[in-house]
């Protein structure tokens, strides 16, 4: 219950970051066009608008999304990972070097965490503040100890996932919504033995 929460606000919140970024951009670029064109009236209006703000919101949001983003590509398995020496191996030891990787990737955002959360924690007792929204940074940082940390977490579920199942998370590459497999072409499909999902490692060798 607690996991389908959290991934529906994961998906909530990537969502509306991009969603409202490209509103603003647009919105933003279609000011300054419009601002050049003299237009009686039109032109003093659009001028007296400031939209200084629109592009340093947009780098935050972006950043935002790509912290919630990267949890979610390892939710999903949609990070791109070389594994053909990987998949070379047999499967009780790939699994461990499966393990071993899932684990150091859940140490490695761990610490990231736990540093960013120490540098917000430093940053709240300024005054610092963004350049054109006047927003205090801290809260501007506070996406890498909650990104990092959620990425962690990701990584442990993924882990104890593997664990009892002997699958990873993978995306289909291949499928494209709205086209039925038996309708595919031949350039949209995948073999199925590219991936470590697609075989049972937890079976004993």
């Amino acid at each position: 219950m607690l996991n389908r929460a959290l991934d529906h606000l994961e998906e909530w919140i990537i969502t509306f970051l991009i969603g409202a970024a490209t509103v603003i951009i647009f919105a933003a670029v279609l000011h300054r066009y419009a601002s050049g064109l003299p237009i009686p009236g039109v032109q003093d209006f659009l001028l007296g608008i400031n939209m200084g703000w629109a592009q340093e919101l947009c780098i935050y949001m972006f950043v935002w999304m790509a912290k919630f983003g990267a949890a979610y590509g390892v939710r999903t398995g949609i990070h791109v990972g070389v594994d053909v020496l990987i998949n070379a191996l047999s499967d009780r030891v790939r699994a461990k070097f499966v393990v071993f990787g899932l684990l150091a990737g859940a140490l490695f955002t761990g610490i990231i965490g736990t540093f960013g959360a120490h540098f917000v924690w430093e940053l709240f007792h300024t005054d610092q503040v963004s350049a054109d929204l006047e927003m205090p940074k801290w809260l501007v940082y506070l996406c890498i100890p909650l990104g990092s940390y959620l990425m962690c977490y990701r990584f442990l579920q993924v882990t104890w996932s593997f664990i009892k199942t002997g699958h990873l998370p993978h995306a289909d590459h291949g499928h494209v919504e709205g086209i039925d497999k038996d309708d595919a072409t031949e350039w949209v499909k995948m073999p199925s033995d590219l991936h470590p999902a697609d075989v049972d490692v937890g079976r004993k060798s």
